[in-house]
């Protein structure tokens, strides 16, 4: 997508606007970031950025990177170089073990990574432990009414859309604000996946601030504010939400198999 910029006059420049002055920075910056698993290199200078309390999608075809973008912010590829900054601190250097118990970012993978021995309460109840700000019990049950219907079944009764809640459930827990949810919706009925919607909504109505790797752009596109096209392991394209209903040839051609 092809952008113009002009120079600004020195009483229009962004160092003199009080407005600039005042803005703040985006909550996740990523520049020149590359991964690897062992030996294979997969992201190759990836770029993208997000404000607090915006959404957006990475989309793109199987094996493209989306979900090495997720890990890698994570700390849980092999190697990373680049910049992760979030909130303005720099995660680059920061081991997995150090970027979780922070409680700052709660990772959803496509797995769901729930204990499937244990009861949705008691998974509900273990670590990662509730922080500052993370939602009660009752918070929970109000966004995922399924959970306290089942709240003492166990994880390997579940459906697949009730373990998919359950998952995101419980990084909720946590006091994190922001989501990393990889393909949320995949292989769960229709009425799930409306389910999952509304909840992502009041999600981002609360503030919370959200990266989707989705598969079903149909699910994604009315809940993003833009899109972010990737492909060999570096974004192609960036499309506003806004500019989505004109840009679908284009996307169509990006995600066809």
């Amino acid at each position: 997508m092809t952008r113009t910029t002009t120079a600004s006059s020195p009483a229009s420049s962004p160092a003199s606007s009080p407005a600039a002055t005042a803005a703040a920075p985006p909550l996740l910056r990523i520049r020149d970031l590359h991964a690897w698993y062992g030996e294979s290199h997969i992201l190759h200078g990836l770029d993208l950025e997000l404000n607090e309390g915006e959404l957006i999608t990475l989309l793109g075809r199987n094996g493209a990177g989306r979900t090495t973008t997720l890990r890698a912010i994570m700390g849980m590829v092999d190697r990373r170089t680049g910049s992760i900054e979030i909130g303005g601190e720099e995660f680059i250097s920061k081991p997995a073990h150090r970027i979780a118990p922070l409680g700052r970012i709660g990772y959803c993978p496509e797995e769901r990574g729930i204990f499937a021995s244990l009861t949705v309460g008691e998974n509900l109840m273990l670590p990662p432990a509730v922080g500052e700000g993370g939602m009660s019990l009752d918070e929970i049950f109000a966004m995922f009414p399924n959970l306290r219907e089942v709240q003492g079944r166990m994880g390997t009764r579940l459906s697949g859309g009730e373990q998919q809640m359950l998952a995101m459930a419980r990084i909720l827990r946590t006091g994190a604000r922001l989501l990393l949810l990889d393909e949320i919706t995949e292989g769960l009925a229709p009425v799930i996946v409306k389910a999952l919607g509304s909840a992502i909504r009041r999600l981002k109505d609360k503030g919370y601030t959200i990266v989707l790797v989705e598969q079903n752009f149909r699910f994604a596109a009315p809940l993003a504010d833009r899109h972010y096209v990737i492909e060999h392991g570096k974004v192609i394209d960036r499309i506003e939400g806004a500019e989505v209903e004109a840009s679908m040839d284009r996307l169509n051609h990006y995600l066809s198999v």
